[in-house]
């Protein structure tokens, strides 16, 4: 199952015409079918009256080195179509400063863990830095509301995942690209800044 998963995210990459279509693409396929998709079926996990759902998308470096612009998001809430955290916020700022993989199974015992997402705390998410030349320049995500549903099978995949995605990125222009949409996010006010403490 993980490799058929990483086999589709990567062939969705690699049909994309434009950098955001690679990461939708991938995102999509990532959205669909990572994480154990009955963990919300054990009991405590979710607060009476919530429905498990996922998200998946990229945060990039913003040319001013301030932000992770969000790209590629698939199950974010509309409003947050270019949510921007701080560089040094939460987990994903934790990510860019060590380069590494990291893995929160259950954000309920995770003390650092930030929402940024608007409309819910995520439960359970996988995050892995995106590279060019050795340097971290973003971070691909995955997470869902229940806790336990991401593990280290996701993880892996992600991993296996994120360097052909980076070269699929650089390959269509991606850091141009990101540059002119930074711009354009924030003269139009779709840029959505968050705070580095974030809502929880």
């Amino acid at each position: 199952m993980t490799d058929d998963l990483l086999a589709a995210a990567s062939a969705a990459a690699d049909a994309a015409a434009s950098p955001e279509e690679a990461m939708l693409g991938a995102m999509a396929v990532l959205h669909a079918g990572a994480g154990d998709r009955g963990a919300h079926l054990r009991e405590g996990v979710l607060l009476p009256g919530q429905t498990q759902f996922f998200v998946a998308g990229a945060f990039l470096a913003t040319p001013d080195g301030r932000f992770l612009m969000l790209v590629g998001n698939t199950g974010f809430p509309p409003e947050q179509r270019r949510l921007c955290v701080p560089i040094d916020g939460g987990d994903p700022g934790r990510v860019i400063a060590s380069g590494a993989p990291l893995l929160i199974a259950d954000t309920r015992s995770h003390a650092g863990f930030r929402q940024y997402l608007k409309t819910a705390r995520m439960g359970s998410a996988a995050y892995v830095p995106l590279l060019r030349e050795g340097r971290v320049f973003g971070l691909i995500i995955v997470a869902a509301l229940a806790g336990g549903t991401l593990g280290q099978a996701d993880l892996d995949v992600l991993t296996a995942l994120a360097p052909r995605l980076a070269a699929r990125w650089d390959a269509l222009g991606g850091p141009a690209w990101v540059g002119e949409e930074y711009r354009h996010a924030v003269e139009t006010g779709e840029a959505f800044f968050a705070a580095r403490e974030g809502t929880a």
